[in-house]
């Protein structure tokens, strides 16, 4: 894993992080997930944040993301559930009906993280071979950029509370 430089410090931080929908339910369709990337790509860009790849098995999401010291890792995890969750009830308002009293996500989730000797590609792995079969689960790359851009999108704002 290669180093990355800030203003004031170099670093070389990887997390995996698991976030389980409410009530385990068999929600995240291929439209929904293809949503999910695209609101993630937008949290990468507002809050710094590479996202190396994201899988899901319909009722859970895997995240293997990169991530500067500014942040810690239960707010990265906190950025992004709250954003994800406010968009995809904005973006397909049958969620509210699954998923009463407003949470898309279940509380807490899993956090680890991914050094030189337990690297992407065992990550990757682990993420593919974590639904019921091989061919059930998705895995979703995302492309290597350069420093991403300030966004300013009002709706990219994190939920506080």
């Amino acid at each position: 894993m290669e180093v990355k430089y800030a203003s004031h410090c170099s670093y070389r931080i990887r997390y995996h992080m698991v976030f389980v929908l409410k009530y385990r339910k068999n929600l995240i369709s291929d439209e929904i997930f293809e949503y999910v990337k695209k609101v993630l790509s937008g949290i990468s860009e507002r809050y710094y944040l590479n996202f190396h790849a994201v899988g899901t098995d319909k009722n859970h999401l895997h995240l293997l993301i990169e991530a500067a010291p500014r942040y810690s890792p239960s707010r990265i995890m906190q950025i992004c559930k709250s954003i994800t969750a406010k968009r995809l009830f904005k973006g397909f308002s049958e969620l509210e009906e699954e998923l009463w009293g407003g949470h898309f996500w279940s509380e807490g989730g899993h956090i680890d993280t991914v050094g030189d000797g337990y690297g992407v590609k065992e990550m990757e792995e682990y993420i593919l071979n974590q639904g019921i079969s091989r061919k059930q689960m998705k895995l979703y790359q995302f492309p290597i950029s350069e420093q991403p851009e300030f966004s300013t999108e009002d709706d990219l704002q994190v939920i506080e509370g």
